[in-house]
């Protein structure tokens, strides 16, 4: 595979994992074993965000598309390719930390309505 193969199909994985952190949640009311999967992944988005941390996929992509013979870019994956889509404004710390809130709070609303869920299928009729 040529490296901008390469830097495009990690940045396809980098937002399906920050898909997947943010919603997959719901996939445990599929199926429960999810969870082992996705309150690593959610924690892992959160923290990044509450920390300003840069993941190591953004500077991974960034080498692939120099060696393809692309510009690099500075910053994170969010800031270069979904904050240009949702805010017309680069991104800030407060920004981030509204983003990792928002990881969070879309979280912890799903994992409440999973617990509810199973505590009522549990309850005898």
């Amino acid at each position: 595979m040529t490296p901008r193969l390469l830097a495009d199909l990690l940045v396809t994985v980098h937002l399906g994992f920050i898909v997947f952190a943010v919603g997959g949640g719901l996939l445990v009311l599929w199926r429960r074993w999810w969870a082992a999967l996705h309150l690593p992944a959610a924690t892992w988005a959160a923290w990044t965000e509450f920390t300003g941390t840069i993941c190591p996929l953004t500077p991974w992509e960034q080498a692939l598309r120099r060696q393809a013979g692309e510009a690099g870019y500075t910053g994170g994956f969010v800031e270069h390719y979904l904050v240009p889509l949702v805010y017309p404004a680069a991104l800030t710390p407060g920004i981030q930390i509204a983003l990792g809130t928002f990881v969070v709070a879309v979280n912890a609303a799903i994992y409440a309505g999973v617990w509810w869920r199973r505590r009522a299928a549990a309850r005898p009729r």
